[in-house]
């Protein structure tokens, strides 16, 4: 059975116009236990009493190794959403209702593939952030590659891009590509690609002996770059999935 538990919000940032960052803090002092990959879900009422629920990544970057004394979500704006407005408006100590963590979108212990595609778009991005120290521990073994394929509208939105930009020129095994669909950078990167994530693919030429793909964040990129890794052959079995639904 999950745990239920309130957060107290410790800090928060804009990562977008559209997108904040929030950090919380367990009221009862506990850390939180997690897998990178794992998702809680916010409890609240709407305005009429109905109880409702929302669910956001953990990105709190971690190895899974240890619990989490600060628990960081990234949240969108929805126009006249409820949780935008709970979330949004929610002051330095103020108090949410959380339950989990819950989910499978997992990096695998037992994975043999040489390369990993991981590729999102929004908020989908937040779970390969917690991720960031795995990817590294399986850099460090050797024989394998990581290619991180982000897609978003311009550069602004580009969620903690700066951070998988460091990490890629930290990590050699490891590629960020920015996957700008409607606006390049203002100084463009050597790195950028323009279009839609599943459109970069070709020039990645997925196969099933190399790949295994995760895809997370907007339900038609989802679907979108589903059907283009089957094309390239990938069986089922090594494309995961997690699509990211804005709810009012």
């Amino acid at each position: 059975m999950a745990d239920h538990f309130p957060l107290r919000l410790v800090d928060s940032r804009m990562l977008a116009p559209t997108v904040r960052h929030l950090v919380f803090e367990r009221v009862d002092g506990q850390p939180l236990a997690f897998v990178p990959g794992q998702f809680l879900q916010i409890h609240f009422h709407y305005d009429d009493g109905t109880p409702t629920k929302r669910s956001y990544s953990v990105a709190t970057v971690g190895d899974g190794s240890s619990p989490a004394q600060r628990i960081e979500i990234a949240v969108s704006y929805v126009d006249g959403g409820a949780a935008t407005r709970l979330l949004g408006e929610l002051p330095i100590g103020g108090v949410i209702d959380a339950s989990g963590p819950y989910g499978r979108f997992c990096l695998q212990p037992g994975d043999v593939h040489p390369r990993y595609l991981l590729i999102a778009t929004g908020t989908g991005v937040t779970p390969y952030r917690a991720m960031l120290p795995q990817i590294e521990k399986l850099l460090a073994q050797g024989g394998r590659e990581v290619v991180l394929l982000y897609g978003a509208r311009n550069e602004t939105e580009l969620l903690y891009g700066e951070e998988f930009e460091a990490f890629a020129q930290s990590h050699p095994g490891f590629t960020f590509h920015g996957c700008l669909s409607r606006q390049p950078r203002a100084v463009p990167r050597t790195s950028d690609r323009s279009g839609h994530v599943q459109g970069v693919l070709a020039e990645l030429a997925p196969g099933a002996e190399r790949d295994i793909a995760y895809l997370c964040g907007n339900p038609n990129m989802v679907d979108a770059a589903f059907n283009a890794l089957k094309e390239f052959g990938l069986p089922v079995p090594q494309i995961r999935r997690e699509k990211y639904i804005s709810s009012r």
